[in-house]
């Protein structure tokens, strides 16, 4: 009898998993603590603030109506969020965590014969999906950290369908600013969408952020996928939405499964959207927290790439051995050995007490290492 992996897709069955971080109770367990409540979690780039308290209200208030299907044309927050970012409502979908968005993406406009194009060091979702649609997927090398638009300009074939970007880019941290992407957006091909994944932007104050929406209202063919995730807290609830022509929403509907988003999300992230107060207090703990951490590794003399959002890459040796060893400490970081970019970890801004403990500890791992 043929295996599952003899009967699988090969080019299914020659992909990595994605590597997810393990409970915080199992990491206790494995470490021989009694208690979960020792450990700290900085290794998924979640909001160390948790949810919005407006959020919470909404969560408590709907959930005596799980047993309803939520509304599947998400009417309200639609309504919501285009009035937020100045677009019609039927130019927003939303959907299951942006990585729906990527995923329905891959089945609007991908398949056998064509490709993607995306950094080396970006989302390595991007190529999941490729492979999974049987694309191919053109890694492009980076400037640095950053990613090179002029090279990944070059970098696009007759056959490519998505230029994905991510910005600010997970994991390295960095930001394309907006003249880099107008530059790019005037010389891209008109057969290419563009892909802006903006997961963390909303971190950044809003005269930060580039404006990307402009090329959504030119009609442009462009998506900009984003989630409630990082800066509203609602990560567990897996909710995002893209923004993009109402024609490409259209084709994105015709693959979204029904009722994508549950209830609980959807009001949510409606009451999310009205809690500034949080937004704000995000904001200020991300740009007080990479001070601390620019001060912190400085001083200990530990390399790391500058970052704009909730999370940095420091330079440890042996990424995979420091994770391990910071474990042991109370300390969950990621390893970066996945992304190719095994001397690094990639640590999440938590409060500051958390971040203390993670500076202390990964000192001292550091230091034992020799």
């Amino acid at each position: 009898m043929p295996s599952f992996s003899e009967l699988a897709d090969p080019a299914i069955a020659q992909l990595a998993v994605y590597e997810p971080g393990k409970p915080i109770g199992e990491v206790a367990r494995e470490i021989g603590l009694a208690s979960a409540d020792a450990i700290i979690k900085l290794a998924s780039n979640e909001n160390a603030l948790g949810p919005s308290p407006l959020a919470l209200e909404a969560m408590r208030a709907a959930a005596a109506q799980m047993h309803v299907y939520p509304d599947g044309g998400a009417f309200y927050l639609r309504q919501a969020l285009a009035e937020q970012l100045g677009v019609e409502p039927g130019q927003l979908l939303m959907t299951n965590g942006s990585n729906e968005g990527i995923e329905l993406m891959a089945h609007v406009f991908l398949g056998p014969g064509t490709n993607i194009v995306m950094s080396e060091r970006a989302f390595v979702v991007y190529r999941l999906i490729a492979a999974g649609a049987r694309a191919e997927t053109i890694a492009v090398p980076m400037q640095g950290f950053t990613h090179d638009l002029k090279r990944m300009l070059r970098a696009i074939t007759p056959e490519t369908k998505i230029v994905f970007v991510a910005n600010p880019n997970n994991p390295t941290g960095t930001l394309v600013d907006e003249k880099a992407i107008a530059r790019f957006m005037k010389d891209v091909p008109e057969h290419v969408v563009v892909a802006f994944d903006e997961a963390y932007v909303e971190l950044l104050p809003p005269d930060q952020q580039p404006d990307t929406l402009q090329y959504v209202r030119e009609g442009r063919n462009v998506v900009l996928l984003r989630t409630f995730s990082k800066t509203y807290g609602l990560a567990g609830l897996r909710i995002g939405y893209a923004v993009a022509p109402e024609a490409c929403v259209n084709l994105l509907h015709r693959v979204r499964q029904p009722f994508n988003v549950n209830a609980m999300a959807l009001a949510a992230a409606q009451a999310a959207l009205r809690d500034e107060a949080h937004v704000e207090q995000t904001r200020k703990l991300v740009r007080d927290e990479l001070a601390f951490y620019a001060d912190s590794l400085a001083q200990a003399r530990i390399a790391y790439v500058p970052s704009v959002a909730n999370f940095l890459l420091a330079k440890v040796g042996d990424g995979r051995k420091v994770f391990e060893a910071m474990q042991r400490e109370g300390v969950i970081v990621r390893p970066m050995d996945g992304y190719g970019l095994p001397e690094y970890v990639r640590i999440t801004l938590g409060t500051r007490p958390q971040n203390e403990k993670c500076m202390a500890a990964l000192v001292k791992v550091l230091r034992e290492a020799g």
